[in-house]
């Protein structure tokens, strides 16, 4: 049984529906509840993207403050900062494949391959259409 997640989005005062995730799992560790920066139209893309593949999506990563963003030495810039990126984290070769697959049929096309997660954003003010490794 999935639970149905509500959350309020502060950025646009809209609640959002999420039927894979629970607004704390996008929390930066050092701030409770920061989950609600993220963007909604980013949250509701990746709902759609658990959705297609139908395996769980485990969020190593979502919304991060200036500071965790410096301790994990993530960029100046991170789409994490605003709120239109994730890491998911996979185990093997097999999720990878669906979680890609599921976030380019979902829209995603901005994606970086690690060896132990996938990231994806949707940050405009980078270019599309790109996959990078770590």
């Amino acid at each position: 049984m999935i639970a149905k997640a509500e959350s309020v989005d502060v950025k646009t005062n809209v609640v959002m529906n999420l039927k894979h995730f629970s607004i704390n799992e996008f929390d930066s560790p050092d701030l409770p509840n920061s989950g609600l920066n993220m963007d909604n139209d980013f949250l509701q893309m990746l709902d759609m993207a658990r959705e297609i593949a139908n395996i769980p999506f485990k969020i190593n990563s979502g919304y991060r403050t200036k500071e965790h963003n410096e301790k994990v030495g993530g960029k100046p810039q991170s789409s994490h900062l605003v709120g239109k990126a994730t890491d998911i984290a996979y185990k093997d070769s097999r999720e990878r494949y669906i979680i890609i697959t599921a976030l380019q049929d979902a829209g995603f096309n901005r994606l970086g391959i690690a060896k132990t997660f996938v990231h994806t954003d949707s940050d405009e003010t980078k270019s599309p259409d790109v996959i990078w490794t770590y």
